[in-house]
């Protein structure tokens, strides 16, 4: 991967790698109709590395509000060492272990599963185009897809509409509010939190009655988003909480515009000569 290839060039070189991510954002979101990929910006932190190919594009800040930074990075340590010592282990297993065809599949019938709230959510925000193609892709996977196991809407030519709560209290023009570590379920906005919560009342998984079913597919969705994960740890440099502070409010940037935005990060010098 380029991406990758330039990071380990060394520090030096970090811009490069934004250059080629902040490519790599704007071809996914152009592309994000046609692909099977769950919506990144519902994870919690530990699913945030991928968005370092995938969501490098930032916003126009300079600053970044993040008034709680001093107990953020207490909490952010406590996710980080969870990750390391459970989460970690247990989706490389996973990978190990599942059959690429069986994880594409378990892939597939999450993603169908967001298409269900992205409905809901493109209704609220007066996208009927964005609802009736995500409300024919969740019916067409449902059935003919063998509940979403088998992507045929993709096939079929039904592109997706990616967005969620947080994305729709955007367009009702709710701000942001300041940027929060919430523990294990990472970093949030108050913007983008509050719409995490709606989205898992409303989400198709609250239809089931059994709690401990909710749980164990909660569970296996985490671990399938973290298995996806791990060859992107190596992206990570400088200052964690940082980069991925930054990676985090890219993404969700990205989300509202699209893709389409600049590759300027907070808390780094851009103007220093990194040519050797």
């Amino acid at each position: 991967m380029a991406c990758v290839s330039s990071f380990r060039r060394g520090w030096k070189r970090r811009f490069q790698v934004r250059a080629c991510a902040l490519k790599a954002v704007q071809k996914s979101f152009q592309s994000a109709s046609a692909s099977s990929l769950p919506l990144l910006c519902r994870r919690i932190s530990l699913l945030l590395a991928l968005l370092l190919v995938q969501a490098c594009a930032t916003t126009n800040q300079t600053d970044v509000n993040d008034p709680y930074e001093e107990i953020n990075r207490k909490i952010f340590a406590f996710n980080d060492s969870l990750d390391r010592n459970f989460l970690l282990p247990v989706s490389r297993g996973y990978r190990f272990l599942m059959p690429a065809f069986a994880e594409q599949g378990v892939r597939n019938f999450f993603s169908n599963l967001e298409d269900f709230n992205s409905a809901i959510n493109a209704l609220m925000q007066g996208k009927l185009d964005g609802a009736t193609r995500n409300g024919g892709r969740f019916l067409l996977n449902s059935t003919g897809g063998l509940l979403g196991f088998v992507d045929i809407a993709t096939v079929m030519g039904v592109d997706s509409y990616r967005t969620d709560f947080g994305h729709t209290l955007a367009i009702w023009g709710v701000n942001p509010g300041p940027y929060l570590m919430v523990p294990a379920f990472g970093p949030r906005t108050l913007r983008s939190g509050t719409g995490y919560i709606f989205d898992t009342l409303v989400s198709a998984q609250s239809a089931i009655d059994s709690l401990p079913a909710r749980v164990a597919l909660s569970g296996l969705e985490l671990v399938e988003d973290r298995a996806d994960l791990v060859e992107a740890e190596g992206l990570i440099f400088g200052d964690r909480y940082i980069f991925i502070r930054d990676v985090y409010l890219q993404h969700r940037e990205a989300l509202m515009s699209g893709g389409e935005v600049e590759d300027s990060f907070s808390d780094y010098d851009e103007d220093f000569d990194w040519d050797e």
